[in-house]
């Protein structure tokens, strides 16, 4: 059985070493390097590279990280009960920039969290638990534990609901999206301007599947690029200038 959340909260988090590598070398990263003197935000789950955490649990913290830093946090740092290699190249895959991956590879932290579970049913063998938490100074300040049932949940350890917690009135950016084509001046000049205004994006660009033809049935023009911004068609480089020039005179 899991300890509750609040039995956790006010402790201590455990002490560990970490084995990480940085360049090809072991660098050794203890439990006070990560939290002393820092308000950091952690969250645990089952494995890198699995359904739910690739698709949802890391991506969406990652996608959040600066509003999280201009709320005050730190560090946000992912952890699982894998080895370096496997979170080092995680990390690469995702493109999770702005998350610090470590590898609790014998399970240390979890089991000193009271974290650690059984997986063998799925040839996981020990596992953390999927939870969340806020930690500062090294001292759990609030702890989201998810729900102990069938499958592997994510209800109540994810970013939106921590970043609600820290700052109930922070705003979430909207995911935004640009069909561009290489070599694209006003391509070009959209994703200058998006990123001027602190917005990250994910790029779809020309390419063997993805095709005129793709952008017309998407967007309703042929033109290069389109943008959608909170699932909303803004449209080109010159409509994306309007867009963010109504905004300011708003």
């Amino acid at each position: 059985m899991l300890p509750s959340a609040k039995s956790l909260e006010g402790k201590r988090v455990p002490n560990v070493t970490f084995k990480t590598r940085t360049n090809h070398q072991w660098k050794d990263m203890t439990t006070d390097m990560v939290f002393k003197g820092r308000i950091v935000v952690v969250f645990c789950l089952p494995g890198a590279y699995t359904p739910t955490c690739s698709s949802t649990h890391l991506p969406r913290y990652n996608e959040l990280a600066g509003v999280f830093k201009a709320n005050g946090v730190d560090e946000i740092v992912c952890l699982s009960v894998n080895d370096a290699f496997v979170m080092n190249e995680w990390k690469q895959d995702q493109e999770a920039e702005n998350i610090t991956l470590l590898p609790d590879g014998n399970g240390e932290f979890a089991a000193g969290m009271g974290m650690l579970v059984d997986k063998s049913d799925v040839g996981f063998g020990k596992r953390s638990w999927r939870y969340s938490m806020l930690v500062k100074n090294g001292v759990i300040e609030k702890m989201f534990i998810e729900p102990e049932k069938e499958g592997d949940p994510l209800e109540v350890s994810d970013a939106d609901t921590m970043l609600k917690y820290i700052n109930p009135k922070a705003v979430a950016p909207d995911p935004v999206v640009i069909f561009a084509k290489p070599g694209c001046p006003h391509c070009a000049r959209a994703k200058a301007l998006l990123e001027s205004k602190g917005y990250r994006y994910d790029e779809i660009s020309l390419g063997k599947h993805i095709t005129s033809s793709t952008l017309r049935a998407v967007s309703g023009s042929g033109t290069w690029p389109q943008v959608f911004i909170g699932g909303k068609l803004i449209g080109n480089a010159d409509s994306l200038e309007a867009y963010f020039g109504a905004r300011k005179a708003a």
